[in-house]
């Protein structure tokens, strides 16, 4: 990813800082007259939800979007769309030390050398999970435009560490049993098998 935007005629670009006011998107060449509601959005970012499973951040954030331009009566208007989420459980006193001290595993050395020290350190800034609420945006929409094409995304977890599941299960099996269990796979007792792990 070059700065922070993806896609060429349909760009999304994310702001925000994991500790920051707010996380959001920014969509560019979103025809207009999609039919798009909160509640479509609201149903993709629920999916990510913090909190929601042992395995999942513990950052009990609400997460509910808010449209901010682009749609007009549940339609797109072809104008830039843009959602947001508001940061309202971020705890940034224990990332002080990390300042100077870059945790092994996590992105902090590379953010500093980045953006030359100016870097948001606090909670991983620009590099934390918690960017992911504005691709989970962006991904929303993305998926409503597709489905008008008769396109429809499915996905579901195949492997973890060295554990792989063994069986290829069906279109309808991803369906109905990706959101089943908290690794998102469509194999129970592979996904049983790594939520013990």
């Amino acid at each position: 990813m070059s700065g922070n935007s993806i896609g060429k005629s349909f760009k999304i670009t994310c702001f925000g800082e994991s500790h920051g006011r707010c996380v959001g998107v920014v969509i560019d060449g979103c025809p207009p007259g999609l039919p798009i509601s909160t509640e479509d959005v609201q149903k993709e970012l629920d999916k990510r939800k913090p909190g929601i499973n042992r395995i999942s951040t513990q950052r009990a954030e609400e997460d509910k979007v808010e449209f901010i331009s682009g749609i007009f009566n549940e339609r797109t208007t072809g104008a830039p769309l843009c959602m947001l989420v508001w940061n309202k459980k971020a705890e940034s006193k224990t990332y002080e030390e990390y300042r100077r001290k870059p945790r092994p595993g996590h992105a902090d050395y590379p953010a500093s050398v980045k953006y030359k020290n100016f870097n948001d350190y606090r909670g991983g800034g620009r590099f934390s999970g918690r960017m992911t609420v504005a691709f989970v945006m962006g991904g929303a929409v993305a998926k409503k435009l597709l489905k008008t094409m008769g396109v429809e995304v499915f996905a579901h977890t195949v492997e973890v560490g060295d554990v792989r599941s063994r069986r290829k299960p069906t279109l309808d099996e991803i369906k109905e049993r990706t959101y089943t269990n908290a690794v998102r796979c469509a194999d129970p007792k592979a996904g049983r098998l790594w939520c013990v792990r």
